[in-house]
């Protein structure tokens, strides 16, 4: 396995405890996002590196998530139907920031968009659209920091799942060996070594709303 991993504990020191932050493992040059499948997808994915394959659909928007324990959350540490095995997809970081570029807020943000009309005409024309959401623990218990999701659809999907993945490994098997960990011992968790990701561009800041 490509991610470095730490144990929760430790992480959690390391974190800010609020505020919407933008968190992901990375490296000077990659930020990792995950994703959660079903088997058919992913094996796909593995297999050829990209996202496609009879099971796959390029005219949904699919949805990627750079924290941990937010994705174990939304896919019940791999045993929810549908999001079965969980991919780490290690994107260059310039690409994610193109996303950011691209982002759209989910529901309306005044500071954002003075007028409504504006917004929905932006969400409506958009390939890429942004939730904040509470972060969780992994017992899947809210957090006061907020956590990035990001809905990629239309060309930027394309070029996401065909052109611009530098590797996409299945973790399915560390999912379920810390899913383990955390019944019977939490304080022996292992995790994803994840950092608050250094966002300079004051343009990007404001159009993912990063206050």
């Amino acid at each position: 396995m490509k991610l470095k991993t730490v144990s929760w504990k430790k992480l959690q020191e390391t974190l800010p405890a609020s505020g919407k932050q933008l968190i992901a493992q990375q490296t000077a040059d990659t930020v990792v996002v995950y994703q959660a499948y079903s088997s058919a997808i992913a094996r796909y994915a593995v297999d050829h590196q990209v996202f496609g394959g009879n099971a796959y659909s390029y005219d949904r928007m699919s949805w990627i998530k750079p924290n941990f324990l937010w994705m174990m959350y939304r896919c019940g540490w791999a045993a929810k139907e549908g999001q079965e095995r969980v991919l780490a997809v290690h994107l260059p970081k310039i690409f994610f920031e193109k996303i950011l570029s691209q982002a759209v807020p989910s529901s309306y943000k005044p500071w954002l968009f003075p007028e409504k009309e504006a917004w929905q005409a932006a969400l409506q024309a958009g390939d890429v659209r942004l939730q904040w959401d509470p972060d969780h623990d992994p017992w899947g218990n809210k957090l006061e920091r907020r956590a990035i999701q990001l809905g990629l659809r239309g060309d930027i999907l394309k070029e996401f799942g065909q052109r611009q993945i530098v590797a996409i490994e299945d973790i399915t098997g560390f999912v379920k060996e810390q899913y383990a960990v955390l019944q019977r011992d939490p304080d022996a968790l292992q995790v994803p070594e994840e950092s608050v990701y250094p966002l300079e561009d004051p343009v990007l800041c404001t159009t993912i709303d990063l206050r």
